[in-house]
């Protein structure tokens, strides 16, 4: 059974002109006989201006509120807008307030592929979609047999896409502004860089709010919405988002030089291409931004528990001197925000490994899940590689503070679960 069900009318105008279609009616009444119960949402979905037209056909379709249809409205909340992308963004968010996954959408056969697209757009491998046909009249009392378009062309799409985006460059930031650590080690004039916080973005789940980067099938931010928070850190940071690389993460030590063949998954970058950024992935594991500003190449790792002990940090520096001849004394190396030894516990089967490596990288060590200083350790095997110590920075006011324990400021996966949003650090050379 559906907890959402949403009804397509975006190519109508409600007024109190012409006669109510009878089909129409049926349909409302069974969505509210058969769903009312149980749906904990139901939506009809309308356009504000007066007319739909898509390959150069106008559907504009007027629908009388008498004849029992407007008690029977009552019963659904009306979103009316005026692009589809407005439309199904703020349903979207009305779907999200209630934490509903499944969903029905009644849609016109001739706008199922264009409904299907935007809804690709827009949601995420979270929710399921069922799809009914519905039929209405239109202009007059003649039914429409209207025909199922099942492509969309290539031009379409770029146009979905292109409302979407537009849409959602005008919305406002949410949280506060946008704001960039950055640390004094790394010259301003050779290298951009940086690291990200929660704040100044455009996502609305709670737990991704606001300034999310990072999507995947299991959260409900989908790629538009973190492309967009992405738009926004390079406008405001200066580096071109179309030469913009993540890490994929697989907890390991693997790095991918760039220029050679991309890996499936890798935990560290390295280049010396100019004009291209660079980008660690973090909510409570350590995004690392390296910098060599003599042979001007440079390097991030991303640097769990895991990825700690298998000494991907040091792995991320070694690619950079075999790659580009870069000197240990040469190399400065910062430490974005994690999560504290305040807050990450491991069993301490593992916990013995980071005691090894050194006493004061764990705290409770008799207990059954002991305290993990993440950064302490990653600090110790950088200094043990060779990286002078004075060209390591892991604490300032905003980089040392623990993710987990300043909810306003960072995302966490300790403090809130598998939906958990995620920051970045990030670098690029300046072209």
């Amino acid at each position: 059974m559906a907890e959402a069900v949403l009804i397509d009318l975006f190519y109508l105008k409600l007024n109190s002109q012409k006669n109510c279609p009878q089909t129409l009616l049926k349909t409302l009444n069974a969505v509210q006989y058969h769903h009312a119960a149980k749906a904990k949402f139901l939506c009809i979905m309308c356009c504000s201006n007066i007319s739909y037209e898509r390959v150069g056909e106008q559907d504009n379709c007027e629908l009388e509120t008498g004849n029992g249809l407007s008690a029977l409205l009552e019963e659904f909340e009306i979103v009316s807008c005026p692009s589809m992308a407005a439309s199904l963004y703020t349903i979207k968010q009305k779907i999200d307030e209630r934490n509903l996954s499944s969903i029905k959408v009644i849609v016109p056969r001739h706008r199922k592929t264009l409904m299907k697209a935007f809804i690709d757009q827009l949601f995420t491998d979270v929710y399921n979609f069922e799809f009914e046909d519905l039929q209405v009249t239109f202009r007059g009392d003649s039914l429409k047999q209207s025909i199922e378009i099942n492509i969309i062309t290539a031009q379409e799409l770029r146009e979905i896409r292109n409302e979407i985006e537009t849409y959602l460059r005008s919305l406002p930031a949410l949280k506060g502004e946008l704001t960039i650590i950055t640390s004094p080690l790394i010259p301003a004039d050779i290298f951009i860089h940086g690291f990200t916080t929660r704040t100044g973005g455009i996502s609305y789940i709670p737990t991704l709010s606001s300034f999310n980067l990072f999507s995947s099938s299991k959260r409900r931010d989908p790629k538009v919405v973190v492309q967009e928070n992405l738009r926004r850190l390079a406008n405001a940071a200066g580096f071109n988002v179309e030469k913009f690389y993540r890490i994929k993460t697989d907890h390991s030590n693997d790095i991918w030089i760039m220029g050679r063949k991309e890996p499936d998954s890798y935990d560290g970058i390295a280049t010396n291409q100019r004009g291209v950024t660079i980008a660690a992935l973090g909510a409570d594991c350590i995004p690392i931004v390296f910098a060599d500003p003599v042979k001007k190449a440079c390097g991030v790792a991303h640097a769990g528990w895991k990825g700690t002990l298998l000494g991907v940090a040091m792995a991320t520096v070694n690619a950079m001197i075999a790659e580009y001849g870069c000197s240990l004394e040469d190399i400065v190396v910062v430490l974005g925000p994690s999560v504290g030894p305040c807050c990450f516990t491991l069993p301490k089967e593992s916990a013995e490994a980071f005691h090894n490596l050194h006493p004061a990288c764990v705290q409770l060590f008799d207990s059954p899940n002991p305290y993990i200083d993440i950064r302490k350790a990653t600090r110790i095997l950088l200094e043990r590689g060779g990286i002078l110590p004075q060209n390591i920075q892991d604490k300032n006011q905003d980089l040392n503070l623990c993710t987990s324990c300043h909810p306003n400021k960072f995302f966490s996966h300790v403090r809130d679960g598998l939906n958990f949003g995620t920051q970045i650090g990030f670098i690029s050379i300046r072209e």
